[in-house]
């Protein structure tokens, strides 16, 4: 398919989302129960669209148009939720933890999607010489590991480069969470291609004795971003699985009901990479001592772990299933 099909084919999809997009203004509840879940499936394809345009076109003009739209739909819905205090805080006290609680061996299936390709990427560089030769050319890997890996965290004003840094994060997390759809399939590939690229840079480093220049890079920031992606994943997972298996609902029924907890999980997956953004861009690359960097990167992850098991227990024995405008028992 040449990008003229390309546009043909797929520019209503886009339009679409776009018109329902521009209907929900401040809220999705101008949309009617119907539209929030055409709204979602449209989201997904036109995440799809973008992967493969990216893949097969390198049109950054299409590119950027993808990627604004995306943006756009995702800050409408989250800009959809009522804007009483009271609503606010129940969204981040009670919804979203609840959902990421429903969710918990989804996300355990993703961790292993993510985890298990690194640790076993890593170990094998970490490991074998022949291995790491094949990766690169030692010119290009000294190169690497002594310069471009951490030059990449200062390369651009801390604004700026937090900026770019938040805009990759939720293309990769909104792919991940599209791909569920079809199956779980693009999902799980996704997570899996990521930990073996996360795997091939601690091995590289590990091989050329830098481990504690790698980790001082990587966890200031990497640890809430990887687990971002991996609750995104794990959304896009539990929906696929809606597929598979809808249980005792209609396939229809199971998908929507899946798709509005989805929604919550992207909202608070939005707020998660913009915290891991923000460090990165002006933390990791910072001059703050290597131990107060990683320091600050350990604290929130612990924090945000412990909220999202602390609330996600107690939402759930209140009678929260992360579903979008759930009241409650």
């Amino acid at each position: 398919m040449d990008i003229d099909q390309f546009l043909a084919r797929n520019t209503p999809t886009w339009k679409r989302l776009q018109q329902l997009t521009q209907r929900a203004g401040m809220g999705v509840r101008s949309l009617t129960g119907a539209e929030l879940q055409e709204l979602i499936s449209l989201y997904q394809r036109t995440a799809s669209h973008l992967s493969y345009a990216q893949t097969n076109f390198r049109d950054p003009v299409l590119t950027a148009r993808l990627s604004q739209q995306l943006a756009a739909s995702g800050s409408i819905i989250y800009g959809s939720r009522p804007r009483s205090i009271r609503s606010f805080g129940q969204f981040f006290t009670r919804t979203f933890p609840a959902a990421l609680w429903r969710i918990r061996g989804f996300v355990a299936v993703s961790a292993v999607l993510t985890l298990g390709p690194a640790i076993a990427v890593g170990g094998w560089l970490a490991n074998s010489p022949r291995a790491v030769e094949a990766t690169a050319p030692a010119a290009v890997r000294q190169a690497y590991v002594n310069e471009d890996f951490a030059s990449y965290y200062s390369s651009q004003p801390a604004a700026a480069f937090a900026t770019e840094v938040y805009t990759n994060n939720i293309r990769v997390a909104a792919l991940a969470f599209a791909g569920g759809i079809l199956i779980c399939i693009p999902t799980a590939y996704l997570l899996v291609s990521n930990g073996a690229g996360v795997g091939q840079a601690a091995g590289l480093f590990a091989a050329a004795g830098q481990s504690s220049k790698f980790y001082g890079l990587i966890l200031p920031h990497g640890l809430l971003e990887l687990t971002s992606v991996i609750i995104a994943g794990a959304a896009g997972l539990r929906l696929g699985w809606a597929v598979i298996d809808p249980g005792d609902r209609t396939r229809a029924t199971a998908i929507a009901e899946e798709g509005r907890r989805s929604v919550v999980l992207v909202l608070g997956v939005i707020l998660t990479l913009l915290i891991a953004g923000l460090i990165e861009g002006f933390v990791t690359g910072s001059s703050l001592p290597t131990a107060v960097r990683v320091g600050i990167g350990v604290a929130v992850e612990v924090a945000f772990l412990v909220y999202a098991v602390g609330l996600g227990r107690s939402a759930a024995a209140q009678g929260f299933t992360g579903a979008l405008n759930e009241g409650g028992r």
